[in-house]
């Protein structure tokens, strides 16, 4: 084992753990990662809770009581999902008092049926707060275009949120835009704005995947040369602009208002190319100030083998904008790309949870008392 998980620590970048389930709470799985592996933060998504309820391990007794009483699937998804975020937010609060609010934190989604309703996405958003009731919570919004005012509106409600599923540089503004407006509003309704946290989840490794796809079917050898480029550049212009939103004049007003930065979190950090090492998406996008969140299997790579060489961000932005422009130049949109991305990942969350919803469902009738 190298200790290249402190070394990242080291550099700036918070390790979180994109993974969760009660099995991992309730056997000291989770506290021991925070222990041993630098763990500082679990994020969650419908796909995760899918897989974690279907495989019923530790959820049995739960749903038992929760047919007893006859509630909806919907009901039980919620009390289930609150009950898990719930009980790792307390695993993870020394953390958070350590880091004064910083890390220490869990995100949980709201339903991502409600992903192009805005007002829909609010309620979600305040009940979530109000069902785990947990100060280190992040409320996953998405970045859709009805989700950036439910972002704003959230924020200024004094929750903190983890806005998810960004592809796109144009998109990510918007996101960081949204983020001050609802500092700004937080501030004119009296809140304390320094008890108020965000991280902006940009995708990685889903637009290499989809951008080689494209590649491959050009075919030339600049084609070629250009795959598995599209996800760095495109994360390294993140973080610039990033420095650039942070280091404005409308930022400084709030900064002395004691306002916390929104820190990019890198998401889909795991390799889904097996020619491409598998720590790549680590590796090559450390900078301070920001988040990864790691399938467990990335976290083990990176704590085996992870090279972390210091800041491999700041200084490749004119390579990132050259690489972007290339692949542009062979008739790649990016635009229609990171847009295609964005309703890809709506989807497959959507249809997760209803996966979940699904068998639940089986579940709640399965283990219903028979009426006597």
């Amino acid at each position: 084992m190298t200790d290249a998980l402190k070394r990242l620590s080291d550099e700036g970048v918070a390790i979180w753990l994109d993974d969760l389930s009660r099995k991992r709470i309730t056997s000291g799985n989770l506290a021991e990662l925070l222990d041993q592996s630098h763990v500082v933060g679990v994020t969650t998504n419908p796909s995760i809770f899918q897989k974690a309820i279907s495989s019923g391990d530790g959820y049995e007794q739960q749903l038992a009581e929760l047919a007893a009483r006859k509630v909806t699937v919907d009901e039980a998804i919620r009390m289930i999902t609150t009950a898990d975020v719930r009980d790792a937010a307390d695993i993870l609060r020394p953390v958070f008092d350590a880091t004064e609010g910083q890390d220490g934190r869990v995100s949980i989604e709201v339903d991502p049926r409600l992903a192009h309703e805005t007002t829909a996405t609010i309620a979600e958003a305040k009940q979530l707060a109000w069902l785990v009731d947990r100060p280190n919570t992040l409320i996953k919004i998405p970045a859709t275009k009805a989700g950036l005012p439910a972002i704003t509106e959230v924020i200024g409600l004094g929750i903190s949120v983890n806005v998810t599923l960004i592809f796109s540089l144009e998109r990510y503004r918007a996101v960081m835009d949204a983020y001050l407006a609802g500092l700004e509003k937080a501030r004119e309704r009296g809140l304390d704005i320094s008890r108020i946290h965000s991280v902006a989840s940009f995708f990685v490794s889903r637009v290499d995947s989809e951008i080689d796809k494209r590649l491959d079917g050009v075919g030339t050898d600049e084609a070629k040369a250009l795959k598995g480029k599209a996800a760095l550049a495109n994360a390294r212009l993140a973080y610039e602009a990033f420095e650039e939103v942070f280091s404005s004049e409308r930022w400084a007003a709030l900064d002395k208002a004691q306002a916390n930065k929104q820190r990019p979190l890198w998401a889909s950090t795991g390799v889904k190319d097996p020619a491409y090492k598998d720590t790549l998406y680590v590796v090559d996008l450390v900078a301070p100030g920001t988040v990864n969140t790691m399938p467990e299997a990335t976290l083990e790579a990176t704590a085996d083998h992870g090279e972390v060489t210091g800041d491999t961000v700041r200084g490749t932005y004119d390579r990132s904008r050259a690489e972007l422009a290339a692949i542009e130049e062979l008739g790649i949109s990016y635009d229609e790309v990171v847009q295609l991305l964005e309703d890809e990942g709506v989807e497959k969350f959507e249809a997760s949870w209803n996966d979940l919803l699904k068998s639940t469902e089986a579940e709640l009738a399965r283990l219903a008392p028979s009426e006597a």
